[in-house]
């Protein structure tokens, strides 16, 4: 992997509250995964996710999974923090975390 694509991975994840490394767009996932985890953000009142498609660029699609040392996509984070996958975010969703993070996300936005 490139610096310049580990550098654009770090630089994204710090910009943005949060964000979610997917295939397709949020408008139009590519994927099954990656729609269910836009729906569980939106499910959690997320209305600002910065999305980044994999699709469009192979350093990144393998970056993601060398930055993260996680093998699938899509991949999470909030305030910096590597969340996981759409299982894992599913889990999070039943238990009520992922609205508690995401909200907490959507506080640090507005401010």
């Amino acid at each position: 992997m490139s610096n310049p694509t580990q550098e654009f991975i770090q630089q994204t994840i710090q910009d943005h509250a949060i964000v979610l490394f997917m295939k397709g767009t949020g408008q139009f996932p590519q994927c099954g995964f990656s729609g269910k985890a836009i729906q569980l953000l939106k499910s959690c009142g997320a209305s600002k996710v910065a999305t980044v498609n994999v699709l469009d660029d192979a350093e990144i699609r393998q970056g993601i999974k060398d930055f993260s040392q996680w093998p699938t996509i899509p991949q999470l984070y909030i305030q910096g923090e590597f969340i996981g996958g759409s299982d894992i975010m599913n889990e999070m969703f039943e238990s009520g975390e992922l609205q508690t993070l995401v909200a907490e996300a959507i506080k640090t936005q507005e401010a």
